[in-house]
């Protein structure tokens, strides 16, 4: 099998690699905009669990950068097996405070890019009759908060639009699990080292190895939603109904936190 990984030069995407090659065996096409840090792990990879690797430095905000990537597949016969739309950024800023810059790159790797490399590669996978897709969201999917509007907006739509086209694609034998984790201990929302150790030490935080180990069970099984820890789905109807007050109060005590 090969899988396409995007994001995967570090933090979950890194981590979805490795488990990948380690424990499945499975041949790896890695995506990223970091050229030299994916050469790297693409020949990590390879070394230490004898699989195929292959790296690609590529935008995945680019308007056209999930046609060039399916082109590039099809003209190398590269068939993709398993495809993860992991590449994200995160920011917490004010809209207003926010370049326009930031503001369309967000929504075009989270939400252009990733609806059409399902659209793209999800039809291959449909016509073979076989195939798996995860997608990353967020817990933040189901909050209504100020600094992270873009950013959990968007993750919104990867829920939404992941869940629906399980219901097309789960016929057609292929699957599709979006993950909707709290925070993971990465360096993606901007947390001072201490305040990460504390977050995972008070398991307000998991490891993304577990993230990882988790979302991959799901996807083979083909499940449609996957939250990975009690705590997360305990919470998740407060999320919903988080009055007012509460949510001004702990934006101004979150943002003391930020780098």
């Amino acid at each position: 099998m090969l899988a396409l990984v995007t994001g995967a030069s570090s933090g979950i995407g890194l981590q979805y690699a490795t488990a990948l090659a380690r424990d499945y065996h499975t041949d790896l096409l890695l995506v990223s905009n970091q050229e030299n840090e994916q050469i790297e792990v693409a020949n990590d990879l390879a070394r230490k669990y004898n699989v195929k690797t292959t790296a690609l430095c590529r935008d995945l905000s680019k308007q056209d950068a999930a046609e060039e990537l399916h082109h590039y597949c099809v003209e190398n016969n590269l068939q993709v097996d398993i495809l993860i739309n992991n590449a994200g950024v995160f920011f917490f800023n004010p809209l207003v405070e926010t370049s326009m810059q930031r503001l369309e790159l967000m929504l075009m790797l989270h939400v252009v890019t990733v609806a059409k490399m399902c659209r793209l590669f999800g039809e291959d996978m449909c016509r073979r009759g076989q195939g798996y897709i995860l997608n990353m969201s967020s817990m933040s999917a189901w909050m209504a908060y100020p600094g992270i509007q873009t950013y959990n907006s968007t993750k919104a739509f990867i829920y939404n639009f992941s869940k629906s086209i399980w219901y097309e694609f789960y016929p057609k034998g292929v699957g599709v699990t979006v993950m909707t984790p709290g925070a993971v201990d990465t360096a993606l929302f901007g947390l001072a080292p201490k305040y990460r150790k504390l977050a995972v030490n008070l398991t307000v935080s998991i490891p993304p190895e577990k993230l990882v180990k988790i979302a991959l069970k799901r996807m083979f099984k083909k499940k449609k939603w996957g939250m990975p820890g009690v705590l997360n789905h305990l919470a998740t109807p407060l999320l919903k109904h988080t009055p007012d007050w509460l949510v001004y109060m702990t934006y101004k005590w979150v943002s003391q936190f930020q780098k």
